[in-house]
């Protein structure tokens, strides 16, 4: 058996499998009643309810990593990456049109295939559990300025790649790691003020308590915002969340409408607290120096294999290509990207509880914090009590009653 075809093939079901375990072991550490630190946030039929929303969302996980899963294999087994090649070839564009049409037909039909997915899990999971406010024509318009969005910016970076290493020979994955860092940079420079508004309308923060608090925590911990703005979350769901985003003097705090609703001014505090302590301890900086590296690694890895006869062996392919290379190197590289996306979640909850000290310290109000983050799991229908396997494979932040005990201590 092809050596890449066997390493592919057992990566992904390994992957499969261990989502499947993750998911069967957390349903058996579910508890019967909530720890004893949320009990009184979750009542008896709450807590009921988070448990089903938890055991749904697992169940529905497991059909569409299976149903992914055989597509994939079958697809590869019967040769339907080759098909796509040689149908495309056969419209005798040149190289680069060729590639581009390639990529992009394989990230159409995926798109196809998980929308009636995506609107099984908006309009009837979430929309059981009370979560959904999202119109159908929200979320068809959302898709479709989605793949507009990934064609124009997808195209652009794939086209470069594919000249780079046309063109420029052995140091092409130089040249494409640093296309991708720009791309990246300014995708993180303009995204607050030309790309989220494509999806979301931002307003700013009214004037009142909330503002002059978190201005003041802001001034108070030499941290200059551009803006405070409000996000319409609620015009695709129930959940209340808060993020930054933009870079330098770009920086802005956006805060869903529910969240404003559901919390006081005293614990918004503590959450843009927990943010700012992000950038204040370096996390930004880390997390970005730390994607920058790991895409120059990931551009070397597959400059190596790019043109690799085994590998499109494995495909069945007939001809040999740098884009369907790219393609197959993504399959090849899984059981790498698991690997290191468990590093980069175990990192990413070290910094969570950081962030947490760091609002607790400042705000000199520790309580506030435990309270956000105790209503946000409350709405959100949070699972309590996650099996460290579910931790370890998916969650960039750690689980919320982790955090609470945390923040108690201090």
């Amino acid at each position: 058996m092809n050596i890449y075809l066997a390493v592919i093939i057992a990566s992904l079901l390994l992957s499969w499998l261990l989502g499947i375990l993750s998911d069967h072991l957390s349903a058996k550490a579910m508890k019967p009643t909530p720890p004893k630190e949320f009990q009184d946030v979750f009542d008896a039929a709450k807590y009921a309810q988070s448990q089903e929303y938890t055991r749904a969302s697992m169940h529905f996980s497991t059909l569409t990593g299976t149903f992914n899963i055989v597509v994939i294999i079958a697809v590869i087994l019967s040769g339907g990456f080759n098909w796509l090649d040689m149908l495309i070839r056969s419209l005798a564009f040149g190289p680069m049109a060729t590639g581009l049409l390639y990529i992009g037909a394989l990230g159409l039909i995926s798109g196809v295939m998980s929308l009636p997915f995506e609107a099984y899990q908006t309009f009837v999971l979430e929309n059981r559990f009370g979560f959904n406010t999202t119109t159908p024509g929200t979320f068809f318009l959302d898709r479709f300025k989605g793949m507009i969005l990934t064609a124009l910016i997808g195209g652009i970076l794939v086209a470069g790649v594919l000249l780079f290493f046309r063109e420029t020979g052995p140091f092409a994955w130089l040249w494409c790691w640093g296309l991708a860092v720009t791309v990246s940079l300014a995708l993180t420079y303009v995204a607050p003020t030309w790309i989220l508004p494509l999806f979301n309308t931002f307003s700013p923060l009214e004037e009142g308590e909330l503002r002059t608090a978190l201005e003041r925590y802001a001034d108070k911990n030499g941290f200059e915002l551009s803006g405070i703005f409000v996000m319409d979350g609620s015009k695709r769901s129930t959940k209340g969340n808060a993020f930054f985003t933009g870079l330098g003097n770009r920086k802005r705090i956006a805060l869903f409408d529910t969240l404003i609703k559901e919390q006081t001014t005293e614990e918004i505090v503590a959450v843009l607290a927990h943010e700012v302590g992000h950038a204040k301890l370096g996390h930004i900086r880390k997390r970005l120096i730390t994607g920058f590296l790991k895409t120059g690694a990931v551009f070397y890895l597959m400059s190596l294999f790019l043109d690799s006869p085994g590998l499109f062996a494995a495909f069945g392919m007939e001809h040999i290509s740098n884009y369907a290379g790219l393609t197959f190197f993504v399959l090849l590289y899984t059981p790498l990207s698991l690997a290191l996306s468990v590093l980069s979640n175990m990192v990413s909850r070290k910094h969570e509880f950081e962030a947490d000290a760091f609002a607790a310290h400042t705000t000199c109000d520790p309580m506030s914090m435990i309270s956000a983050l105790k209503k946000l799991s409350a709405s959100n229908l949070s699972n309590l009590t996650p099996h460290p396997l579910t931790v370890c494979l998916e969650y960039s932040h750690p689980p919320v009653l982790a955090r609470v005990r945390r923040l108690a201590a201090i």
